[in-house]
């Protein structure tokens, strides 16, 4: 598979990304915890479908420790022992947030209330923008065909 588009080839468009992925450089500096970013990232992507994505924070979250168990059930986290519920919370938003038009009246309160109890407003605000942000990197990803498995931790840092 090749992508549709090479989105460092162009002047613009390797502009736009640079732009775009700058918002994401600002969520990884936030105070929301690593792990938690990785396996927010990880099951939005599962999610969309983007291989791409998958593909890249797999790898960064093994290369940071994360453990193969955990990785492997991120898709199955409800039945899952292994995260905390903190991590419960922000995977629930993600779920929310990324299926927001299936839930007519968007992400419901309790399912903010959980995760308010584990995040201040600043974790929230960059929860809520990374939520925001995998959606969007993944609908590039997806539409542009973007390949994946050949991603190396840290390639884009």
């Amino acid at each position: 598979m090749s992508a549709r588009l090479d989105i460092f080839g162009s002047p613009s468009a390797s502009r736009l990304v640079k732009q775009f992925t700058s918002v994401g450089r600002l969520v990884a500096e936030s105070p929301l915890p690593a792990a938690t970013r990785e396996l927010v990232s990880l099951r939005v992507s599962q999610i969309n479908g983007c291989a791409v994505c998958i593909d890249m924070h797999t790898k960064e979250a093994t290369a940071a420790g994360e453990s193969a168990v955990r990785l492997h059930l991120v898709a199955a986290w409800r039945e899952a022992t292994v995260f905390t519920d903190a991590e419960r919370a922000a995977l629930e938003l993600a779920e929310q947030g990324t299926r927001i038009a299936d839930g007519a009246g968007g992400v419901p309160d309790e399912v903010w209330e959980r995760a308010a109890k584990h995040y201040d407003e600043e974790q929230l605000m960059a929860l809520v923008t990374l939520i925001a942000f995998m959606n969007t990197a993944n609908r590039l990803n997806v539409m542009l065909e973007q390949p994946a498995g050949d991603y190396k931790p840290g390639q884009f840092k």
